[in-house]
């Protein structure tokens, strides 16, 4: 398997989750947190997909998604630039969307844009320095792994929170958490 391969499947596999989970959700659904300290289902997906967003668009020099058609789509009280990391439990509290078709919008139109950027990569590039904040500097494919798994944790925890909300609203609508 070629390493293209190997990353666009382990991403193309969070992209299949994100409309089932969002599946048969009202906005409540998508915006109920736990308890005060914790992330919502809607939360998750926009911040997982923000993070493959600066990311890949970062690795592959282009704009991201987000900006500026999906920023001014969704209207959130956040710094343009904002993908979720650091942000406090008021911030996330914050998270409004009308529905969960404008967040698997955006996630589809990720998914295009990050597979463009995939497919375009060499070899070579996996070795490219991209971060010399680190040390050892971080180099595309050290970044790309932890896309992956960000990634890959957050929609799981976007299924165990769906999970959650159906069992605190008395229901069990038979998801199973894949697809």
């Amino acid at each position: 398997m070629q390493i293209n391969t190997m990353v666009q499947d382990a991403l193309d596999r969070v992209h299949e989750l994100i409309p089932a989970i969002l599946g048969g959700l009202t906005r409540e659904d998508i915006l109920w947190r736990p308890d005060a300290g914790s992330n919502s289902i809607g939360w998750l997906i926009w911040h997982l997909t923000r993070v493959e967003d600066d990311h890949l668009a970062d690795l592959g020099g282009r704009t991201q998604v987000w900006l500026p058609t999906w920023y001014d789509r969704f209207g959130l009280p956040y710094p343009e630039r904002a993908h979720g990391y650091g942000m406090t439990a008021a911030e996330v509290a914050a998270f409004d969307i009308p529905s969960g078709d404008l967040l698997a919008g955006y996630a589809a139109a990720v998914a295009e844009q990050s597979r463009a950027i995939i497919e375009a990569l060499g070899e070579a590039d996996y070795d490219r320095v991209v971060d010399t904040r680190w040390d050892p500097p971080v180099t595309l494919g050290v970044r790309l792994v932890s896309v992956m798994v960000e990634t890959a944790q957050h929609v799981g925890q976007a299924a165990y929170v769906r999970g959650l909300r159906e069992r605190a609203d008395g229901h069990d609508s038979g998801w199973q958490g894949h697809v």
